[in-house]
C-alpha cells in the first residue's frame, strides 16, 4: 500500500463526540498512533502506540512535535497507511499536524472533527482569538482580546499568563467541557494560578485586556531609535531640520479634527507622536534629555498647575482654572510680565487669542460679549474711514476678542469657514463645467447665481435637476 498518514481528531470530550469518519478510520486502519493517551476518548482506541514518552524525553514541545512527524513518516514507509489520532480537531491548534503537512515526505489526509472551540463558543457565546498558554506573553499580552487561552494544564503556565499582564480582568475558566464533571466558573486575574487545580482539559476565556499603552510606547521608542541608527535619512536629521515636519504634522492633525474623521485623526496623531519621539531621541543622543524626562516633566508640571485637582486650591470654573494656571506659570518662570514667553511665531489669530487670554487672567477684560460687539462695530467704522493695515488689524483683533468671549476658537472658526468656501467654490466649478460655463467670462451675477445654487444644496455639490 502507498505510504500515507490519515489524521483524525478524538473530539473535545468523551467518545460520544467522535465523528463517524473517525470511528470508521479507527476500524479500518490497523496501525494507529495516539499523540497522547491523556484524553477521555482515547479509551476507544485499542492496540495503539502513543507518543507520551516523547514528552518526557524531548527538551521542548517543538522537538516533541518534530519527533512525532518523523515517527509517523517512518511508520507509513513501513506499514503503508497509518492513523494518527489527536485530541480535539486536527485543524485547530495542533502543531504536530502542521509540521506533518509541511514535511511533504508522505501524503497526509486530515479528517474533520469536533474542536474544543465548538464547546467553548457554546459556553461563552462569542468568538475569540486562540492563544497557546505557552506563547501568551509573546502573542497576546500586547493586544486587547478577547482570547481563549488553551493548554492551561499547570499552575506554572497559568502563572506565566498572569505575570504577562500588569492587571487583567476577571476570567472564565473552562474545564472538561462536554464531560459529566464539566466546570465553568469565574476567577479574578490575581487568583488565576491559585484559585483552582488545572488539568489537560482546561482553557481560560479572557474577555479583554486593558489597552497596552506602556508596552506600545516602549515598542515605538525602540523603533524610532532603530530608524535613527539604520536609516540614512533619519541619521541626518536635527532638531532644526525637523521643525518643518513638526509643523506639517500638527496642521494635518488639525485637518483631521476638522474633518471629524476618527480613523484619520488616529493616523495623524501617530505621525505627530513620531515627531515627539524623534526629538526625544535626539535629546538623548546629545545627553540633554530623554523620553522619560519629557514624560516626567509634563506630568509634574500638570500636577503643579492643577492645585484644584491635586491640592487644596478651589477652582469651580474654567476661568478660575486659567487664572491659577497663569499665576503659577509666571512664578515658575520668574517672569515680570504675563506677556513674556508667548511665541512670536504663532499664527496671528492664535497669537492674538493668547495675548487676550493672558490679560484676561488678571481681570483686564470686557465683562460680557455685549461691549465687544460694540467694539467690533467701532473698529469696522474706523476701517471704512481709513482702510489701513493698522485699522484692519484692530478690527481683526476685536473679532478675535469677540470669538474668545463667545467660546469660539478663532483659528478653528476661520479654518472651518475657509474650508466651507473652498468646497462650495469647487461646487461652483463643477456646476459651471456641467453647463459649459466659462468661469473667467461668466461675470459676477452668473457666478453669484451658481454660488447660491450650490449653497442651497447644503453639500458643496450642486443640486441635481429634477
Amino acid at each position: 500500500m502507498t505510504p500515507r498518514v490519515v489524521v483524525a481528531g478524538l473530539g473535545p470530550a468523551g467518545p460520544d463526540l467522535l465523528t463517524v469518519g473517525t470511528r470508521e478510520a479507527i476500524d479500518r486502519i490497523p496501525t494507529r498512533f495516539l499523540r497522547t493517551r491523556r484524553h477521555p476518548a482515547a479509551e476507544v482506541v485499542t492496540d495503539a502506540a502513543s507518543f507520551d514518552e516523547l514528552y518526557e524525553q524531548a527538551d521542548s514541545f517543538e522537538a516533541v512535535y518534530a519527533g512525532i512527524a518523523d515517527a509517523l513518516v517512518e511508520a507509513a514507509g513501513e506499514h503503508g497507511e497509518v492513523l494518527y489520532l489527536v485530541p480535539g480537531s486536527p485543524d485547530v491548534a495542533e502543531r504536530s499536524v502542521e509540521l506533518l503537512l509541511a514535511d511533504g515526505r508522505v501524503p497526509v489526509e486530515v479528517l474533520a472533527a469536533v474542536s474544543f472551540t465548538d464547546l467553548v463558543w457554546s459556553r461563552v457565546g462569542t468568538g475569540a482569538r486562540l492563544v497557546d498558554a505557552y506563547r501568551f506573553a509573546e502573542e497576546a499580552a500586547g493586544e486587547r482580546g478577547p482570547f481563549v487561552v488553551f493548554h492551561c494544564h499547570s499552575r506554572l503556565l497559568l502563572s506565566d499568563v498572569k505575570l504577562a499582564v500588569d492587571d487583567g480582568p476577571d476570567v472564565l475558566v473552562l474545564q472538561r467541557l462536554g464531560l459529566p464533571d464539566e466546570a465553568v466558573f469565574e476567577v479574578p486575574w490575581a487568583e488565576l494560578d491559585r484559585a483552582f487545580e488545572p488539568d489537560h482539559l482546561t482553557s481560560v476565556f479572557v474577555p479583554a485586556l486593558s489597552s497596552p499603552v506602556a508596552g506600545e510606547l516602549v515598542r515605538f521608542a525602540e523603533l524610532v531609535r532603530t530608524l535613527r541608527e539604520r536609516c540614512p535619512w533619519d541619521r541626518e536629521q536635527t532638531h532644526r531640520t525637523l521643525t518643518r515636519h513638526l509643523l506639517e504634522e500638527t496642521y494635518e492633525v488639525l485637518e483631521a479634527i476638522e474633518a471629524d474623521d476618527p480613523d484619520h485623526l488616529c493616523e495623524e496623531l501617530g505621525d505627530l507622536l513620531f515627531q515627539v519621539f524623534f526629538h526625544a531621541v535626539l535629546g538623548a543622543e546629545a545627553g540633554h534629555f530623554d523620553l522619560a524626562d519629557v514624560a516626567r516633566g509634563i506630568h509634574d508640571k500638570l500636577v503643579r498647575r492643577h492645585p484644584h485637582v491635586f491640592g487644596s486650591v478651589s477652582a469651580d470654573t474654567a476661568g478660575e482654572v486659567m487664572k491659577n494656571w497663569e499665576q503659577i506659570k509666571q512664578e515658575e518662570k520668574g517672569r515680570s510680565s504675563l506677556m513674556d514667553g508667548i511665541p512670536g511665531d504663532l499664527p496671528s489669530l492664535l497669537h492674538a487669542h493668547k495675548v487676550q487670554r493672558k490679560a484676561a487672567s488678571v481681570g483686564f477684560d470686557w465683562p460680557s460679549p455685549e461691549p465687544v460687539y460694540e467694539k467690533v462695530t467701532e473698529e469696522l467704522d474706523e476701517v471704512r474711514a481709513d482702510p489701513s493695515d493698522e485699522e484692519i488689524g484692530d478690527l481683526l483683533f476685536a473679532v478675535v476678542n469677540l470669538a474668545r468671549h463667545l467660546g469660539v476658537d478663532p483659528e478653528a472658526a476661520l479654518r472651518g469657514a475657509t474650508a466651507k468656501f473652498r468646497d462650495r467654490f469647487r461646487g461652483v466649478e463643477a456646476l459651471a463645467a456641467e453647463r459649459g460655463v466659462d468661469l473667467a467670462a461668466a461675470g459676477l451675477p452668473l457666478l453669484d447665481s451658481l454660488w447660491d445654487e450650490v449653497k442651497c444644496s447644503g453639500t458643496g455639490i450642486p443640486a441635481q435637476e429634477p
